[in-house]
C-alpha cells in the first residue's frame, strides 16, 4: 500500500484511501485483500492495524483502521453510537426526481441459489430487517446521469447501493448486483470520514475523486469541502504516542 493512500495517521488511527477492487476481508478464493497490505501499514508499530469498519470490494475511499486494541474499542464505539460522519459520492444511472431528500428503509437479506444474496427492502418485516437512513443531494447532472452526495446515518450492508436503486430508482453506475455492470467499475466512493475522540482532535480523512469518475465525465466534485482536510495532522511521526495530533461497521 503506497504512502500516498494514507489520509490520516497518528498513534491510534489510520485512514487509507482504499482502491476499488480490493476486498477488506480475505476472499474464499484466496485472492489478494487488505490483509496482504497490512505489513506495509504498520509504520513503526509491531502490530498490524485492524479495520474498524468495512467497505465493499468495489467501493473506494476512506477506510479507518485502528493501531492498538484500546483505540479499536473506542473507535468502534463511535460507530455504534452513531457519532461518525460519513460522506459518499456516487454516480447514478438516472436522475432523481427531487434535488435532495432523506431515505428511510428497513433492509433485510435474501439469498437464492441462482443470484446469490442481496439486500432488499423488508416491507412486511418477514426478513427481520434493520432500519436504515441516508440523506442525499444531487451535485451535478450530465448526460442522463447524476452525481449524488450520500450522508448515511446508519451503516447497513449495501445501504447506499439499495437506497440509490430502490429509494431513488437510479442504481449506482457499475453496480452489477442492484443495477448493471460497467467497464469503469462501480462508481461509489467514500469521500470523507470523521470520527470524534474525547479530549483529542477528530480523526478526519478526505479521499480525492478517483480517476474513474473523470473518465465518466465527472472528474471534479462540485460540492465545497465542509471541513479542513487531514493535511498537517497526517504528517506526524507515525510511531508517535496516542496523544500526538496529526450504527455498525457493515460494508456499504
Amino acid at each position: 500500500m503506497h504512502g500516498e493512500r494514507v489520509l490520516f495517521l497518528d498513534g491510534e488511527a489510520l485512514i487509507i484511501d482504499k482502491p476499488t477492487g480490493l476486498p477488506v476481508d480475505p476472499p474464499r478464493d484466496g485472492s489478494l485483500s487488505l490483509e496482504n497490505h497490512l505489513e506495509s501499514l504498520k509504520f513503526g508499530f509491531q502490530r498490524w492495524p485492524k479495520p474498524v469498519h468495512r467497505l465493499d470490494r468495489d467501493t473506494s475511499g476512506c477506510l479507518l483502521l485502528s493501531r492498538n486494541p484500546k483505540a479499536h474499542a473506542r473507535l468502534q464505539q463511535a460507530f455504534e453510537q452513531g457519532l461518525v460522519t460519513k460522506r459518499y459520492v456516487a454516480l447514478l444511472e438516472g436522475v432523481p426526481a427531487e434535488e435532495s431528500g432523506r431515505i428511510e428503509m428497513v433492509l433485510g437479506k435474501v439469498s437464492t441459489a441462482e443470484t446469490g444474496w442481496r439486500m432488499v427492502e423488508d416491507v412486511d418485516g418477514s426478513l427481520k430487517g434493520k432500519a436504515s437512513r441516508t440523506a442525499w443531494r444531487v451535485l451535478d447532472v450530465r448526460g442522463g446521469r447524476a452525481l449524488v452526495e450520500f450522508l448515511p446515518e446508519t451503516g447497513r450492508t449495501h445501504q447506499i447501493r439499495v437506497h440509490a436503486a430502490t429509494g431513488l430508482g437510479a442504481p449506482v453506475v457499475g453496480d452489477g448486483v442492484y443495477g448493471t455492470a460497467d467497464r469503469l467499475g462501480m462508481m461509489l466512493h467514500a469521500q470523507k470520514l470523521a470520527v470524534p475522540r474525547a479530549g483529542k482532535p477528530d480523526v478526519i480523512g478526505e479521499a480525492p475523486m478517483p480517476e474513474r469518475f473523470a473518465a465518466a465525465g465527472f472528474g471534479e466534485d462540485p460540492a465545497e469541502a465542509t471541513t479542513s482536510k487531514a493535511g498537517p495532522d497526517a504528517a506526524v511521526d507515525p510511531a508517535g504516542d496516542a496523544g500526538s495530533h496529526s450504527h455498525d461497521g457493515s460494508a456499504i
